[in-house]
Formats: structure tokens, C-alpha cells, sequence
């Protein structure tokens, strides 16, 4: 049976989960191209009651749209077909996978760029008000943050 949307890497769509713990994931608003980036794991290991051993027990990853309350509004207005869902990469760690979300996070500038559900970063960097961004000036185009990164950037 195919799902109704998939999530889909490298051209296909993701099926086998096995050997990782987790992605970072892209999903897109095919009608007005807003996006958000975030992480799932794959399985959860719970502790049952009365027994010695965890369980290792599938996410409702398949199934997932992430937890942004805007993008969940979205998604049902505008309904799960007009979105599409991407994988960025796989993680056999937790650990990387929390380190390649805030990355591409930061990559993107999910927090400063209006094209991103994203409001805050790892529940520590959030949205910044729109008074404060608008109201904040550099002195010349060399102190700003696109010409710093660019500046600094290794040239190999």
C-alpha cells in the first residue's frame, strides 16, 4: 500500500530505517513555498514495566508533519498533498542528528528569513520580534552577518 505522501530522499522514497536513528527533514508548502526544517527519530526505547530489557518501538514517523503549530495549521487547510516532504540526510546517532538540525537551521537562517514555519532553534534561539529586527542597523556592509560569513569562509 503507498502512503498518501512520502517522505522522500535522494529521489525515492525512504523505506528502510533500520540501521538509523533518525533524519532532518524539509517539508515545503508547494502552494506558497514556505518551509520548515526540523529532526525525527525513528524509534523510541521505553522501559516496560516488569521487565529488564527496553523496547526499542517504530516513531510515528511515516505519519509526521512536524511540530510546528503554524505548519500543522497549514497542513490542514491546505491539506497533506500540498506539501512535500523531504529528507536531508540520515543520522545513526541521536546526537548527530540534533547537530545537523541546529546546523541547517543556522544555515538557512530559518529565524530571520519569512519563508520558514521555523520559530525557534533547539527551544534556545527564538523569532526575534519584527521591531526589533527592523529596527536593527549596521554601520556599513562590512559588520554585517551575510558579509562576515562570506568574508570568512574558507577559500579551498
Amino acid at each position: 500500500m503507498k502512503k498518501n505522501n512520502p517522505w522522500i530522499f535522494r529521489g525515492e522514497e525512504l523505506k528502510d530505517i533500520d540501521k538509523y536513528e533518525g533524519m532532518v527533514y524539509i517539508i515545503t508548502n508547494t502552494l506558497t513555498g514556505k518551509k520548515y526544517i526540523g529532526r525525527k527519530y525513528f524509534f523510541s526505547i521505553r522501559k516496560v514495566k516488569g521487565r529488564k530489557r527496553r523496547q526499542r518501538k517504530e516513531s510515528d514517523w511515516r505519519d509526521y508533519y512536524g511540530s510546528s503549530k503554524t505548519l500543522l495549521e497549514d497542513v490542514e487547510q491546505y491539506g497533506k498533498e500540498n506539501f512535500k516532504r523531504e529528507v536531508i540526510s540520515l543520522h545513526k546517532t541521536r546526537g548527530d542528528c540534533n547537530y545537523e538540525e541546529v546546523r541547517q537551521q543556522f544555515l538557512h537562517n530559518v529565524l530571520e528569513e519569512d519563508g520558514y514555519y521555523n520559530d525557534n532553534i533547539n527551544g534556545k534561539w527564538q523569532k526575534k520580534p519584527e521591531h526589533i529586527s527592523e529596527a536593527r542597523e549596521y554601520a556599513n556592509s562590512s559588520v554585517h552577518p551575510v558579509y562576515i560569513q562570506e568574508r570568512f569562509r574558507s577559500k579551498t
